[in-house]
C-alpha cells in the first residue's frame, strides 16, 4: 500500500492524453475484505490525485470468486476469468469514453482482456491498459 503514491506518479507520464476515466481492476468482495486494500485501487486514486483524470472504481465488478491466478497457465486463467468482471452501473457514462484500465501486475492478460471485454460491451470507445508490472513469457 505504501508505494501506490509512487507508482501512480511514475504511470502519470504513460497515461494517454485523451484519457477520459480511470478504471481499476476489481478484487472479488471476498478477496478484497481478507487482503484489505485493492493495488489496483490504490494505484488509481494516487493517478487521479497526480493527473485529475476521473477515477471510478466501483463502475467494473468481479461478480464471481475466482482461485487464485497466478499458479495457472494462460489457458486455465482465460477460462477462470470467463464472465466475471461486469459493469453493474446499466447507465454508467462509458459512451464513447476513453478508458483506462489500471491494473498492477500483467500476466498472460486474461484478466485484462475480461474486464475490457466488459468496458467496450457497456460502451467505452476504447481501453487502455496501464499496469506497473508485466510478468514475461519465457518464450520473450
Amino acid at each position: 500500500t505504501a508505494f501506490a503514491e509512487t507508482v501512480g506518479r511514475q504511470m502519470a507520464r504513460l497515461l494517454p492524453d485523451d484519457a477520459d476515466m480511470l478504471v481499476p481492476v476489481p478484487l472479488h468482495r471476498w478477496r478484497l475484505w481478507s487482503r484489505g486494500f485493492n493495488q489496483a485501487a490504490l494505484i488509481s486514486a494516487a493517478l487521479t490525485r497526480v493527473s485529475g483524470v476521473a477515477n471510478d472504481p466501483m463502475l467494473l465488478r468481479r461478480v464471481k470468486a475466482t482461485p487464485p491466478l497466478r499458479a495457472m497457465g494462460a489457458k486455465a486463467r482465460a477460462r477462470a476469468v470467463a464472465g466475471v468482471f461486469r459493469v453493474i452501473d446499466p447507465k454508467a457514462q462509458l459512451r464513447r469514453k476513453s478508458v483506462v484500465l489500471i491494473d498492477d501486475i500483467y500476466t498472460s492478460g486474461a484478466t485484462t482482456d475480461g474486464c475490457t471485454a466488459a468496458l467496450l460491451r457497456a460502451g467505452a470507445a476504447k481501453v487502455t491498459i496501464l499496469c506497473w508490472a508485466r510478468v514475461l513469457d519465457s518464450a520473450d
